[in-house]
């Protein structure tokens, strides 16, 4: 990883700056408060976001709503732009909006997000991702000031610190996770050996329950038997009983043929009783019929006397019509003449000649109309009597011509009866012999009917033997029933025992597994405790020594560049620097500023070069900040930071220092100085 370039925006004393870091060493030279350090937290920020504990209020500027950092590096020719936002809210200070931006290509990310993007990029161990960025600052930047701290630190504190930064932290929480499987392993055998307690009781009532149904099955088979041989009992009942079953119903069948035999006796009886009053109403016909005598020429006699009849009536209704003609003429000759003497009476004037019309001559004219109205009424008395004459000429052809038709119609139906004698002859004979048959039916019948009563008194004493047998087979059907219900028990309960010791066998079978269970966690509890945790420990400290002693010298070695010979440093096994003077080892609190400086430096710097070989891969290792590395250094300590830097051998150094000499050191010189309250850069000289 390289730095390129930084911009702030309302960060700590930073209104705007952008700051731009060359390959090589670079001092950030300025006086206390210029933001030489503001600059080194705002590329902690842009990498990891705010810390736990960090606060938003102490990285954005007072007095402004909104901040922002944008941190632009390299890596594995790579460019990384990093962009992280501030915002002030009612109460806090919040990171507001993340973005990361790999070779032009710009994602906006959440925070946390973010920071795990970065550590994928640095290419650091993922369990970092949820702890404090110790990592970058034991590799990359630590204030002096901190890393005195750690050397003050109480010894546990400080090897868990180291435990976490080297990565072997994991030993000791395979431990504690070996300690909490342990005790969970216990509570797990306590529980599993309570479950198995009672197995050998269990086996025991599964060899008892075993027992119990082999002598069920054996009582199953007796059982069995018995129902097989009351099943067969009942089959023969209800042979037999279907055997005088059968008797009953011929009986039955027989009283049903009796009934219709009588029924048939009853109708032939009735048929003949019948046919004899038939036989003597045809008789009586025939008699009557024999006496008839028919003649074909009195029927044509009437025929002509009804057609001469018909000739007279036809003439003497012509002479009706006519003289009813006559008489009609004669009454409407009455009605106009007396029209005529009405309308004379009251004439006056002629309407022909228009003279006056005297009485005498109206009283003549009246009396013309009078004398033709009383002949009138004389020749209508005549025609009247004439017809009254007609009309009984009329009345006594009527009367010849109906009496002859009706003789006529007589003369026919006796020729039908006569017709019909032979007929009835026939018919006489063949119901005398129709008759005879019936009869001897009726004997027939009567006979048959004797034979079935006696077969049906034969067959009825089979009705007491069915009721014996309906009892033997309900006696039958009974013990057969309970025989069934026996064995139906008896399965049943075989098979509730075979569900129970099945159950039985399989909870005998898990109790068996969570037994075997129980001695595996026993022997894994016990290679836990006596095998692997000794291991553990051991390779830990294997570690830890192998650590130390590296750490060791390579604390030793950069402290005696700092320092004079007359010191010889150490660490002890907490890794805790142990100085000793002439053969008396001296407290840290006894050393001078710049000796305590020369310390700390010298156990940042060991500690940088051993993390960066114990993680080889992580993607810092081209890169040291340091942060005022010679306080309280007398001029040949300064002298000497020459010959450290040289050494450091680092792509990429920058250091925060307000030492001038330290311009002399390194390649590239950033001057910040503060005015009206605002941090800016004062100059900048690099070396091309």
């Amino acid at each position: 990883m390289i730095i390129k370039k930084i911009s702030l925006t309302n960060i700590r004393s930073y209104e705007q700056q952008e700051v731009v870091f060359p390959e090589g060493s670079t001092l950030l030279s300025g006086d206390i408060g210029a933001g030489k350090t503001s600059i080194l937290l705002g590329i902690e920020f842009a990498l990891f976001g705010l810390q736990p504990g960090q606060r938003g209020t102490s990285l954005l500027r007072n007095g402004e709503t909104e901040g922002c950092v944008v941190l632009e590096f390299e890596v594995d020719n790579n460019n990384v732009l990093v962009e992280r936002k501030l915002k002030r809210g009612s109460k806090t200070v919040s990171q507001d909006y993340c973005a990361i931006t790999i070779n032009g290509e710009k994602r906006e990310l959440s925070v946390t997000e973010l920071k795990d993007k970065v550590l994928e990029v640095l290419n650091y161990p993922k369990e970092f991702a949820k702890k404090q960025n110790l990592l970058y600052k034991f590799t990359v930047y630590t204030p002096q000031e901190e890393m005195k701290q750690i050397i003050l630190e109480d010894p546990d504190v400080r090897l868990n610190t180291l435990r976490h930064v080297f990565g072997i932290d994991k030993y000791k929480k395979i431990i504690e996770n070996i300690s909490v499987f342990s005790s969970k392993l216990r509570e797990e055998k306590r529980v599993k050996e309570a479950l198995i307690e009672n197995l050998e009781q269990d086996k025991a009532l599964l060899n008892s329950k075993e027992e119990s149904l082999e002598e069920k099955r054996y009582n199953l088979v007796s059982v069995e038997k018995e129902l097989f041989l009351r099943t067969e009992e009942k089959k023969k009942a209800q042979e037999e009983k279907e055997e005088i079953s059968g008797k009953i119903e011929e009986r039955n069948k027989l009283k049903q043929e009796v009934e219709k035999t009588k029924i048939m006796i009853s109708n032939k009886k009735e048929t003949v009783t019948s046919n004899i009053k038939l036989l003597e109403q045809l008789e009586n016909q025939i008699r009557e019929l024999s006496e008839l005598k028919f003649d074909e020429t009195k029927i044509l006699e009437l025929e002509s006397l009804i057609e001469s009849e018909k000739k007279k009536r036809e003439k003497i209704s012509d002479e009706n019509i006519s003289i009813s003609s006559k008489i009609s003429s004669l009454h409407l000759k009455m009605q106009e003449s007396d029209t005529m003497k009405e309308k004379i009476s009251h004439l006056e004037i002629c309407p022909t000649c228009l003279q006056n019309v005297g009485e005498s001559y109206k009283s003549n004219i009246i009396n013309s109309f009078e004398s033709q109205v009383s002949k009138s009424k004389n020749e209508i008395e005549s025609l009247t009597l004439e017809k009254m004459q007609i009309g009984k000429s009329l009345a006594q052809v009527e009367s010849i011509i109906s009496s002859a038709e009706k003789q006529i119609n007589e003369q026919k139906l006796l020729k039908v009866k006569t017709s019909e004698l032979e007929d009835k002859k026939k018919r006489l004979e063949e119901m005398k012999k129709s008759n005879d048959s019936l009869q001897k039916d009726a004997e027939l019948l009567n006979n048959h009917l004797e034979s079935l009563a006696k077969s049906v008194f034969e067959l009825s004493k089979y009705e007491n033997v069915f009721e014996e047998k309906q009892k033997k087979l309900e006696e039958a059907m009974r013990l057969e029933r309970t025989a069934d219900i026996k064995v139906a028990e008896l399965k049943k309960e075989i098979e509730v025992f075979s569900r129970q010791i099945e159950e039985m066998r399989e909870r005998i079978k898990k109790t068996e597994e969570i037994r075997e269970r129980v001695n595996l966690i026993i022997n894994l509890e016990t290679w836990l405790s006596k095998s692997f945790i000794p291991l553990i420990t051991q390779i830990e400290k294997n570690v830890m020594i192998k650590l130390k002693t590296e750490f060791s010298g390579l604390f030793t070695k950069w402290f005696a560049m700092l320092v004079s010979d007359t010191f010889d440093v150490r660490l002890d096994d907490s890794f805790t620097p142990v100085i000793d003077y002439q053969d008396y080892e001296i407290d840290y609190s006894y050393l001078s500023g710049g000796e305590r400086t020369a310390v700390a430096l010298a156990y940042r710097l060991a500690f940088n070069q051993v993390v960066n070989s114990l993680l080889s891969k992580i993607k810092t290792r081209d890169i040291v900040i340091l942060d005022e590395p010679t306080d309280g250094f007398s001029e040949a300590q300064l002298d000497k930071m020459r010959d450290v830097l040289k050494q450091l051998n680092s792509r990429q150094l920058i250091i925060v220092s307000h030492e001038q000499k330290i311009e002399g050191f390194v390649e590239n010189v950033i001057r910040l100085s503060k005015e009206h309250r605002a941090s800016k850069i004062a100059s900048e000289n690099f070396i091309k």
